[in-house]
């Protein structure tokens, strides 16, 4: 795959060294590795931002004092207000070992169950995978053109030659049915709405049984027993305020 060149200077360590290189619109970072000695370094915040927020895995070729070393962005950290980088791991790459990083998915197409209404919903956007430097992918590619309402993606699906750090079950990409609300009927509604005696004509109480005709008259004397209630505690509430 092709991989971001990033021209690296060596630096000075500290936290006033630092506070310069950062001054200066530049990154600390380090470089280590299993073949490599740890060496302190600094590249530009532009080109390691290009790295941060690209599409595809974080390989990237240092060059370093007339020396290639081929390396992933193994971590990195971010200042909290400006979201600007302030500092950075880079792990120089070994032939036949194999390196841990995370890596980008690209869903490709659109699901047949979106174009019939469904909503796609996207679970997870990148995988973390155990590979060998020569197969780190650029992006884990996978189709979904072919999913209907109800089908979905999971790890165990994935046909690939490294190892996914994430549990197997684990639902990257699904489509669901469309939410629709639907208003309620006529009937629903009128059956929502608490009907009380007072609503009822002297001809509709004469239909009711006495059991219905009993709720009622129940129901009525309860409202009333609160509404008393309540406009004694208001009065109560009223005598306190004019004794203060």
């Amino acid at each position: 795959m092709d991989a971001t060149i990033i021209e690296a200077q060596t630096r000075e360590t500290g936290s006033k060294a630092a506070r310069e290189i950062r001054d200066n619109d530049r990154v600390p970072c380090i470089l280590y590795g299993a073949t490599v000695e740890s060496t302190p370094l600094q590249v530009s915040t532009t080109a390691l931002n290009k790295l941060i927020h690209g599409r595809s895995a974080p390989v990237a070729e240092v060059e370093l004092d007339g020396e290639t070393y081929n390396c992933i962005l193994k971590d990195y950290d971010l200042h909290p207000i400006t979201s600007r980088p302030t500092h950075a791991d880079f792990q120089a790459l070994a032939d036949g070992r194999e390196v841990t990083l995370t890596v980008p998915i690209h869903f490709q197409g659109v699901p047949l169950g979106q174009k019939n209404g469904g909503d796609t919903q996207v679970v997870v956007r990148e995988l973390e995978i155990s590979v060998l430097p020569e197969n780190i992918p650029a992006q884990i590619e996978i189709p979904i053109e072919d999913l209907a309402i109800g089908d979905a993606v999971h790890v165990y699906d994935l046909d690939v030659d490294y190892e996914i750090k994430m549990p197997p079950a684990q639902t990257l990409v699904t489509v669901v049915a469309p939410h629709i609300e639907t208003a309620p009927t006529p009937t629903e509604a009128e059956e929502e709405e608490e009907v009380t005696l007072d609503d009822l004509t002297e001809e509709e109480k004469e239909e009711l049984s006495d059991e219905e005709l009993a709720e009622l008259e129940a129901a009525a004397e309860e409202a009333e027993e609160e509404d008393e209630e309540a406009a004694e505690g208001e009065e109560e509430a009223e005598d306190e305020y004019t004794e203060e």
